[in-house]
C-alpha cells in the first residue's frame, strides 16, 4: 500500500483540474485546528474515476490532495498506515509499495518525522477500514494563558525574588505530526466521525491540559529569561522580546512536560499583554532606576541640578548658612563697637569723693555676687535619616572627584539600596 505521486506544487495544476472525485481539506477550517478528518469532494455526481469509493474506506485508486501547510495521515483502527508530508496530488494504491512522496527530502521531515514513522507505522496490509486525517503544520495562533495570582521567580539582575500577575497569548507549531497524533491526541479525534481537534475549543480536555501546563511553566520561564548570563536580560525588556521569551517558555515546558520530545509540539512566539508586578517588586524597580540614573552623563547632570537646588535653598532660607554668616558679621561689628566703648575716659573724680594726699581715694569695692549656675545644655537633636537618593548623589560626587574608586562606589550603592 502507499501513495503514488501524481503531481507536486499548486493544486490548481492542469492535472488536478481533471480530478472529479478526491479527498481534501474541509472548507472553513479554523486556524487553531490541529487535526481534522478529510472530506470527499465529487463534481460529477459520483461518476468520477473512483467509482468504488465508500464512506470511511479509501479504495484503491482514490485521489487525495495535500495543500501547502498540511500533512496527511491514514489510520486503521488507531494505527498509522500511511503518511504524506509534501504538498501535491496523490493516488492511493493499496497494493503498491511505492511512496515517493513520503519524505519531502531533507530538512524537518527527513530528520525528525522519519524516526516517528519507524516507531509507529503499521506493519500489515489494511483489511477493513481506512481513515484519512490532515494535520496542521502551520503556526497555530491565539493560544491564551494567564495567572489569577502572583507567580514568583528568582531574578538575577534584581538580586531578589520578584513577583507578578501576567497574561498573554502564544503561537505553537506541530513539528512532528506523527508523534503528535500518536503521543497526545485522544482517540476520539482519530476515529470514525471524529470531531475537529481544535486548540481553542473549551471542551477539548487535551487543549485545556496544555493551557494548565503553560501556566505552571511561567515561573520557570521568567527565571530562564532573566537568569541567562549570556544574554544579560532585564525583566523590563521582556514585553518587547516575544521571540526571546518564547524560547524561555518553550524551554520551560520541555523541561517540565516534554512537549517537543513526547508530543511533537513547540512554542514559537509569545505576546505578553500585561505584567502587573507586586508592590515589593515595583518599589525595587524604582530604586534600581534611580541607581541606574546616576551612571554616566545623566548622573553628572543630576549632580549639577542637586548642587544648584542646594545653593538656591541656602539663599532663600532665613535659617540657612548664608543668613547665619551675615548674622555673624553683625555680631563681629557689635563686638568691635563694644570694645571701643570700653576704652579709658579722662580721670575726673566724682562729686564727693574723698581726697587723700592730693589724690582721690579709691572707692570701696562692691561685694562680688556669686556666679549664677549655668543652665544645663539642651540635648542634641537626633540626626535625621538621610535620603538614599541624596546619599547616592554624594557618593557619585566623591567618585567623580576621584576620592573613591568605582568599586567603592558600586559597593556603597548596593549597601544603600539593600541589594
Amino acid at each position: 500500500m502507499g501513495f503514488i505521486e501524481a503531481f507536486k506544487g499548486a493544486l490548481g495544476g492542469s492535472f488536478a483540474d481533471q480530478w472529479e472525485d478526491f479527498y481534501t481539506v474541509p472548507t472553513g477550517v479554523s486556524a487553531t485546528a490541529g487535526v481534522f478528518p478529510a472530506v470527499k469532494r465529487s463534481t460529477n455526481a459520483g461518476r468520477g474515476a473512483n467509482v468504488l469509493g465508500s464512506e470511511n474506506i479509501i479504495t484503491n485508486g482514490s485521489k487525495i490532495l495535500v495543500p501547502e501547510g498540511f500533512s496527511l495521515v491514514t489510520f486503521e483502527n488507531g494505527a498509522i498506515t500511511g503518511f504524506v508530508a509534501e504538498p501535491g496530488g496523490y493516488i492511493y494504491s493499496s497494493d503498491s509499495v511505492h511512496a515517493s512522496s513520503f519524505f519531502s527530502g531533507g530538512g524537518l521531515i527527513e530528520s525528525v518525522i522519519k524516526n516517528s514513522w519507524e516507531r509507529f507505522k503499521f506493519g500489515g496490509v489494511p483489511s477493513d477500514q481506512q481513515l484519512v486525517f490532515y494535520v496542521n503544520l502551520k503556526e497555530i495562533p491565539n493560544n491564551r494563558f494567564g495567572t489569577q495570582s502572583e507567580i514568583y521567580w528568582d531574578d538575577a539582575y534584581l538580586g531578589v525574588q520578584a513577583g507578578a500577575i501576567t497574561r498573554g497569548t502564544y503561537t505553537l507549531k506541530i513539528t512532528d505530526p506523527i508523534l503528535f497524533v500518536k503521543g497526545f491526541v485522544p482517540i476520539k479525534y482519530l476515529s470514525q466521525e471524529a470531531s475537529v481537534f481544535d486548540f481553542a475549543d473549551f471542551n477539548n480536555d487535551a487543549a485545556e491540559q496544555l493551557f494548565n501546563e503553560v501556566v505552571q511553566s511561567l515561573s520557570a520561564a521568567f527565571s530562564n529569561y532573566t537568569n541567562d548570563p549570556s544574554k544579560g536580560r532585564r525583566i523590563t525588556t521582556i514585553q518587547g522580546d516575544s521571540v526571546g521569551f518564547a524560547q524561555s517558555l518553550s524551554q520551560a515546558v520541555e523541561t517540565g512536560y516534554q512537549w517537543r520530545t513526547n508530543r511533537g509540539l513547540e512554542i514559537i512566539t509569545v505576546a505578553l499583554q500585561a505584567i502587573e508586578y507586586d508592590e515589593n517588586t515595583k518599589a525595587l524597580l524604582v530604586d534600581v532606576q534611580r541607581a541606574d540614573a546616576l551612571g554616566g552623563q545623566r548622573g553628572n547632570s543630576f549632580m549639577q541640578q542637586a548642587v544648584a537646588r542646594g545653593m538656591e535653598a541656602a539663599g532663600s532660607n532665613p535659617s540657612s548658612g548664608g543668613a547665619v554668616g551675615i548674622g555673624m558679621m553683625g555680631m563681629g561689628l557689635g563686638a568691635v563697637g563694644g570694645a571701643a566703648a570700653g576704652l579709658q575716659q579722662p580721670n575726673t573724680p566724682p562729686v564727693g569723693a574723698p581726697v587723700v594726699g592730693g589724690q582721690v581715694a579709691a572707692a570701696p569695692a562692691a561685694p562680688v555676687a556669686a556666679p549664677a549656675a549655668a543652665p544645663a545644655p539642651a540635648p542634641a537633636p537626633a540626626p535625621a535619616a538621610e535620603d538614599p537618593y541624596e546619599k547616592l548623589i554624594k557618593l557619585k560626587g566623591l567618585l567623580d572627584a576621584g576620592v573613591i574608586s568605582q568599586g567603592d562606589f558600586d559597593a556603597a550603592k548596593a549597601k544603600v539600596l539593600g541589594l
